[in-house]
């Protein structure tokens, strides 16, 4: 139901814009830009985004059959059963699912989209299977896409290369303040939900795991940042692409030590790629759509002028406002997101303060419409209840954290 509010407005919202320009300047152009806009959407929805990832989703489902039968899956749930049994008290310990999750958050954290995505569906897709309102989202699906908009992400190579790219005389110097926002994001959409599912933080595996994880954290970064800018990239890429390399070899070796058909396996569990993104591309067109039509309309731009002329009102400093575009930006589409950052960091320089915290909004959070439609449209979820205000939640927290480190470390 908020989706669909949601949507109606960014159509209502657009119009309005279009008509008031028309009626002020006698410009018709905004009329085509919007219309242009609705077309471009619905062929990049497809063209850029579905087909692309029907290949993926092939060869990650198919990779994912053969843990599964090897037991590579069932052994992850059980490491990880006890927090996850916490945090996500509707999935059994020895559930699939639970390996899932943690497959896919590490490919998020470690910035990994390509793999992180199919693994996220297939995550979905078994907690389906446990869900008994098939229309509805449960408890822990919402938890599932609240801790994915919070965007956790340790090595956001992408964005250091874009600084390096651009110019920057140090383009790692983000790391720190950047991890430090997206951490509070993602603590931020775990206590939200938490909150709403009446879960107890203060229980003490859960407040165990959040401090491990802390630490490790702190630790990896304190490492990183002893590494000169070369040796932090050639450390990301191996990082990354080590990782992922090591989970499919453990899942080829696990099929062949336990004696399946490897082959037979992959082709059977490949076999739900193609449909699955079939599936999604309806809810794809229509929140990219929407999308394009509201920031085709001039309506963002209008947005960020209104809250500069209320900070400057209200005497507060007004230097983050240069890099608001790409905070409102990124939970509608990461691609414009990633222009408003490159844009700011052209503009301003990638070592000023908006280019550096364009680069912390880019960084605090995900894309929360496009992964709900993506996610709950896999499994047929019409009724998302709290999800989207859990995700927008966890993005303000990131856009505050952002900020303040900016100024603390940048002003």
């Amino acid at each position: 139901m908020v989706l669909n509010y949601i949507w109606i407005a960014f159509f209502l919202i657009a119009f309005a814009v279009a008509l008031g320009s028309f009626l002020f300047t006698g410009d018709t152009a905004v009329f085509k830009a919007i219309i242009d806009a609705t077309f471009a959407s619905a062929e990049m929805a497809v063209m850029d985004i579905a087909l692309p990832l029907a290949g993926v989703m092939t060869l990650w489902l198919g990779l994912m059959n053969i843990g599964e039968k090897a037991g590579a899956v069932r052994l992850l749930s059980k490491i990880i059963g006890p927090f996850f049994h916490k945090l996500f008290p509707g999935i059994p310990a020895d559930h699939p699912a639970q390996g899932q999750l943690l497959l896919n958050f590490s490919a998020n954290m470690l910035g990994l989209d390509n793999a992180a995505t199919p693994l996220g569906l297939k995550a979905m897709a078994s907690m389906q299977e446990l869900n008994p309102d098939k229309e509805t989202a449960s408890n822990a699906q919402i938890m599932f896409l609240a801790i994915n908009t919070s965007g956790l992400t340790i090595i956001p190579i992408s964005i250091l290369a874009q600084r390096a790219i651009l110019g920057s005389a140090n383009p790692t110097d983000i790391f720190v303040p950047l991890l430090i926002a997206t951490y509070c994001s993602t603590l931020g959409a775990i206590i939200y939900v938490s909150i709403r599912q009446k879960i107890n933080l203060f229980n003490k595996t859960i407040l165990l795991w959040l401090t491990g994880i802390t630490a490790a954290i702190a630790a990896l970064m304190a490492y990183c940042l002893s590494l000169e800018p070369e040796a932090l990239s050639r450390f990301s890429s191996f990082a990354g692409n080590g990782i992922l390399l090591l989970v499919v070899t453990a899942f080829v070796g696990g099929g062949f030590y336990k004696r399946i058909n490897v082959y037979e396996a992959f082709i059977d569990g490949a076999k739900e790629g193609f449909s699955t993104t079939i599936k999604i591309i309806p809810y794809l067109i229509a929140m990219l759509v929407g999308i394009g039509v509201f920031r085709a309309s001039g309506a963002m731009g209008y947005l960020i002028d209104g809250l500069a002329w209320c900070f400057d009102a209200a005497g507060m400093n007004t230097d983050f406002v240069g890099a608001l575009p790409t905070a409102f930006m990124k939970p509608l589409s990461g691609s414009g997101a990633k222009a408003m950052m490159v844009e700011a960091m052209s503009t301003y320089g990638p070592d000023s303060f908006v280019g550096r915290l364009s680069c912390l909004f880019q960084g605090a959070a995900d894309t929360t419409f496009y992964i709900i439609a993506l996610y709950f449209g896999s499994v047929g979820i019409r009724k998302t209840r709290y999800a989207v205000q859990a995700g927008l939640f966890a993005d303000l927290i990131g856009v505050v954290a952002a900020i303040i480190v900016a100024y603390i470390f940048f002003h």
